[in-house]
């Protein structure tokens, strides 16, 4: 198999970096390097000892099968799709598009050419969360109630996409991956003190059927040093996951229990544990070729990246009209490829018209 990383930049870097290892272990044949930037595409072929283009259409002569697109969002819709439609598999990163019609489109290329397609949500390939989620599987944490995610650090907003976007596509992914549904209503608060028109600072409340998971994201806390965390709390036990320590898990033993009419809390520690550890990057990529070798089944498929795009537009109409809105019924369930209906938003009731003006 000849692969190709497409877009060459921080992130894409490191796909660059995933790919010839898989390469010198035989896992794949070739890597190809794609970016518009010549220097830098000049200098990590030359740093790997592989080739580089500039046009990613020429891929398809050079006998590429897989790629990834790591280019910036905007471009991933026309990128994605002319691969797909020239017989290449792709993995795009997050988000797969910036609205929900291009990403829905694209999942439909895919569908249409008999390609596979994958989306780098790459929390769901995170040691630990993928440990917690095999325990709230198996009931370990009892009925899950209720989920908290905080990514914190202090810096100057991006020029292009704000926090939701950038940092909350994250979590939303997480809640669902964790949950194995999508919630029933979303409400979200957006503030853009700093650069007007990018938000700094994402609030989100999603009300999922007996959980609710509240979600805080900020370049503007200055507090913590960088935070990146998720408590989970179940009827029988609670999970905390730091996502900066890769593969360690903290579970509560900890719960309110009732006897002879009485509430009481019950508290017998916490455990920690140590998942087996692989680097996120590298399982995803690798899970991947093996799907598109029909090897395997993915975490993140095309339609869990376009539901992910559809829940942030949820939230921008949240924060855009001040009312939560709810989900489609239709998009609701985890393991469904429909996507929802704008049409079908609901407010919390306040007296707003949520068809008013579409969707965000």
């Amino acid at each position: 198999m000849n692969y190709a990383v497409i877009g060459t930049g921080y992130w894409g870097s490191n796909h660059v970096r995933v790919a010839t290892e898989l390469a010198e272990e035989g896992t794949i044949d070739d890597v190809i390097l794609c970016d518009l930037d010549e220097d830098r595409l000049d200098d990590l072929a030359s740093s790997y000892g592989v080739r580089g283009v500039t046009d990613y259409e020429r891929l398809p002569e050079l006998g590429v099968e897989a790629a990834t697109v790591s280019t910036p969002s905007p471009t991933h819709h026309r990128i994605a799709t002319d691969l797909l439609e020239a017989g290449i598999d792709v993995l795009v990163e997050k988000p797969l598009a910036i609205d929900s019609e291009d990403a829905w489109d694209i999942v439909d290329t895919a569908a249409e050419h008999g390609r596979t397609l994958a989306v780098g949500h790459i929390f769901r390939h995170h040691p630990a969360l993928v440990d917690l989620k095999r325990r709230i599987d198996r009931g370990e944490l009892g009925r899950i109630k209720y989920l908290s995610t905080s990514r914190f650090s202090f810096r100057a907003p991006r020029e292009t996409t704000g926090a939701l976007y950038s940092l909350g596509v994250h979590d939303v992914d997480i809640s669902n991956y964790l949950l194995g549904e999508q919630p029933e209503q979303v409400y979200c608060s957006l503030d853009d003190a700093v650069r007007e028109g990018i938000d700094e600072t994402a609030t989100l409340v999603m009300e999922y059927d007996g959980a609710t998971s509240v979600i805080n994201e900020s370049w503007q806390v200055p507090v913590f040093g960088k935070r990146r965390d998720l408590v989970v709390v179940g009827s029988e036990k609670a999970a905390y996951v730091d996502y900066l320590e890769d593969n360690v898990i903290e579970l509560y033993d900890s719960r309110v229990v009732e006897r002879d009419g009485a509430m009481s809390v019950r508290d017998e520690g916490k455990q920690v544990y140590e998942a087996p550890n692989r680097e996120p990057l590298r399982a995803e990529i690798a899970e991947f070729i093996d799907a598109s070798r029909g090897e395997a089944t993915l975490r993140s498929p095309g339609h869990v990246g376009a539901r992910a795009v559809e829940l942030l537009e949820y939230a921008t109409r949240s924060a855009e009209t001040g009312n939560t809105v709810g989900v489609a019924a239709s998009d609701r369930a985890e393991g469904t490829s429909e996507r929802a209906d704008p049409a079908r938003l609901e407010s919390d009731g306040s007296g707003t018209d949520p068809d008013s003006d579409g969707v965000a």
